[in-house]
């Protein structure tokens, strides 16, 4: 008989999908790595597992701990499969412009959750960086995550993420394009394929409102680069450890309008029912089109399910509201 002996076993593995119509004036064959096939239905599995498993190895997390950790909703996902199998608490810290949707998937698996503004600096005591920090400290018996600095993070990236699209394309893998939130994604799967094959291209999508794409390109950290936007899970207002910026060759833009429209477009047109920062990745590889060759073998990584923003991105009303429809 094949079986998982637990949900944990089924993360990764996920599959890899060519696109046939919203990349078609692409002359590269582009391909989505989708990983809304974990169990937790977004690439945040991978790390949240994989920064458990460092913590208990070495004591950072104890037997009938309690997890703690600031999440825009997918880490806390995973954290919370990994929580409930191995007999953990968790309370999830997050801010107000994520959808109500992520909030009610991590209540229902049993996590406490803590709802932060958005609209402050990350110093700010109400910040949900702050406040995270301040619950694990009060909190007996339990262990901050802070994906953003945890290297674990980039870790498991780099052994899971990395050698499956290697092997999954046959080493013919030629760019990389993938959003960039907490940096372990780019960061780990860059690294390794890399190692591979220096050549090969690593794209990093950013959003109008955060400071990667200048920090990168100038080595300034810009606050004037900070306002808020609304796609979710990409760019930030800091420098997260994890972000590997040697590894990645450029980053480019997304506008929020943009992200929204291409996540319904990607729905439509491929059948594939993504996240909102799906849709910026895959309006990145369109503005990036000029830099792919008709030999070109693309991958795309697509972060998570479109089941997180019903009410948002699948919303006509919302996406009027916003402007964006």
């Amino acid at each position: 008989m094949k079986y998982a002996k637990t949900i944990l076993e089924t993360i990764g593995n996920t599959p890899l999908v060519r696109l046939n119509k919203i990349t078609d004036d692409i002359p590269a064959l582009v391909l989505a790595k989708v990983e809304s096939f974990n169990p937790g239905n977004s690439v945040k599995d991978r790390m949240a597992l994989k920064m458990i498993e460092d913590a208990e190895k070495d004591g950072r997390l104890k037997k009938g701990g309690t997890i703690v950790e600031g999440t825009s909703g997918n880490t806390g996902m995973g954290l919370a499969l990994a929580a409930i199998v191995k007999g953990y608490k968790l309370i999830c810290v997050s801010t107000d412009k994520q959808s109500k949707e992520k909030f009610d998937v991590l209540k229902a698996v049993g996590a406490k959750v803590i709802v932060c503004p958005t609209d402050v600096t990350p110093e700010n005591p109400n910040s949900y960086y702050s406040t995270s920090k301040r619950i694990a400290e009060e909190t007996p018996n339990s262990w901050y995550v802070n994906q953003y600095d945890n290297l674990s993070n980039t870790q498991a990236h780099y052994e899971t993420t990395g050698p499956e699209i290697w092997d999954q394309t046959d080493g013919k893998i030629t760019d990389f394009v993938v959003g960039v939130g907490t940096g372990g994604t780019i960061s780990g799967v860059g690294r390794y394929l890399k190692e591979k094959n220096p050549k090969i291209k690593i794209w990093g999508i950013d959003t109008y409102g955060s400071v990667f794409k200048k920090y990168h390109e100038t080595g300034i950290f810009d606050k004037n680069e900070i306002y808020p936007y609304t796609t979710e899970g990409i760019g930030e207002d800091i420098l997260p450890e994890n972000v590997d910026f040697s590894v990645i060759d450029h980053f480019e833009k997304v506008t929020d309008k943009d992200a929204a429209i291409y996540t319904r477009k990607l729905a439509k047109l491929e059948g594939i029912f993504a996240g909102n920062s799906c849709g910026a990745a895959i309006r990145g590889v369109l503005q990036l089109k000029e830099n792919f060759k008709k030999n070109n073998v693309i991958v795309v990584l697509l972060h998570d399910s479109g089941s997180r923003y019903i009410g948002k991105i699948y919303n006509d009303d919302w996406m009027k509201k916003m402007k964006f429809l």
